[in-house]
């Protein structure tokens, strides 16, 4: 009896191990499925430059982003993928999608700060994106906000 529980017990450590074997592989393997995953580059040519040298099409942008106002096409596609880039770090951009997506936060950030700050506060409430690139919140650069959060 005691050869058949310890048979058991080094059977079910087996299976154990190979469920957990097999649950790291799946793992590792929808990550890296992630990585490869990309957005759309349909809109890699949009003249980003064109919109923020307009006020009056930022703010369409502004408004569409936070919900005020009606959405373009791209402002549709660019509002359904801003919750999973900054959640993922922007894992799924592209290195042009990167670059612009700097430019515009920079811009957004240094001309339109109070917009920034609600952006912010819809698609990044717990502040994970503002920390990590050293965002101060209140714009007075002493970035004591950043240690209280």
């Amino acid at each position: 009896m005691k050869v058949i529980c310890q048979t058991v017990l080094s059977a079910m450590a087996l299976l154990v191990l190979v469920s957990n074997e097999e649950r790291s592989v799946s793992a590792a393997a929808v990550s890296r499925a992630k990585r490869e995953e990309k957005y759309t580059t349909r809109y890699d040519n949009f003249d980003v430059a064109g919109v923020l040298a307009s006020k009056r099409l930022v703010r369409v942008y502004l408004n569409c982003l936070l919900e005020t106002g009606p959405c373009t096409p791209e402002g549709r596609e660019l509002k359904k993928y801003i919750p999973d880039a900054i959640a993922t770090e922007c894992i799924k951009c592209s290195p042009l999608q990167r670059k612009q997506a700097g430019i515009v936060l920079s811009h957004i950030l240094l001309n339109y700060r109070d917009d920034f700050n609600k952006l912010s506060q819809k698609y990044d409430p717990e502040g994970k994106a503002r920390k990590m690139y050293n965002i101060d919140q209140d714009g007075d650069d002493d970035y004591q906000d950043l240690e209280e959060a």
